[in-house]
């Protein structure tokens, strides 16, 4: 829900969205689609194209977006699929990849516009603990080497305290806790305690 309305996708009923100073909910039309230009998203399950192959894929937004001919395409794409590992891999459809690969075509889709934000949505939820942490090694290594701004929702907080520099808790609508990794722990926050730690006894209570 958060990155649908900062993408613009849904409006919000009170606040605004702003992206580098614009309210992206005033904008129409072409105004809106090139400020979403500068977005990359890591979606949940990938959302990799089954009937395409993983260089099709990752292809795939250069083809549809810009007037690049094939050989820069190509250029492109091998450069973003050897970065996660998978240049011998671009002939392979999604159904033959392992989840962790298929988190990382994904990912190479999302970069290969070389967006100045990335948006991922649960980039580790279905993959074990090792492949999960892979992925976010990854996505450490993308940010170094792409600079772009980075927001993860993702609901194993303990996970990203390597990789981030601003956590920022929502709960009931509202932001509870905010700080650095080691800031935000620091704040004894109950709510953020019991999440980070799971705990069936707290102030957050499930029926």
């Amino acid at each position: 829900m958060l990155l649908k309305h900062i993408v613009g996708l849904i409006k919000p009923d009170q606040g605004k969205v702003f992206i580098n100073g614009i309210d992206i909910n005033s904008l129409r039309g072409k105004q809106l689609v090139e400020i979403r230009k500068q977005f990359g998203v890591l979606f949940q399950g990938g959302a990799l194209f089954d009937s395409f192959t993983v260089y099709d894929n990752v292809a795939f937004p250069l083809r549809e977006k810009t007037k690049f001919d094939e050989q820069q395409i190509k250029e492109r794409v091998m450069h973003e699929l050897e970065h996660m590992g998978l240049k011998n891999d671009g002939h392979k459809y999604p159904a033959e990849l392992s989840g962790g690969m298929r988190k990382r075509a994904a990912l190479a889709r999302a970069l290969v516009m070389e967006p100045s934000i990335m948006l991922f949505d649960e980039p580790t939820t279905g993959l074990d603990p090792i492949i999960g942490q892979t992925i976010l090694d990854y996505i450490q290594q993308c940010h170094q080497r792409l600079k772009f701004t980075g927001i993860i929702v993702t609901h194993e907080v303990a996970k990203v305290f390597s990789i981030v520099q601003q956590i920022a808790m929502i709960h009931a609508g509202e932001i509870i806790a905010h700080g650095s990794p080691e800031g935000i722990q620091e704040q004894h926050n109950p709510i953020f305690d019991q999440f980070v730690r799971g705990d069936t006894t707290g102030p957050v209570q499930y029926i």
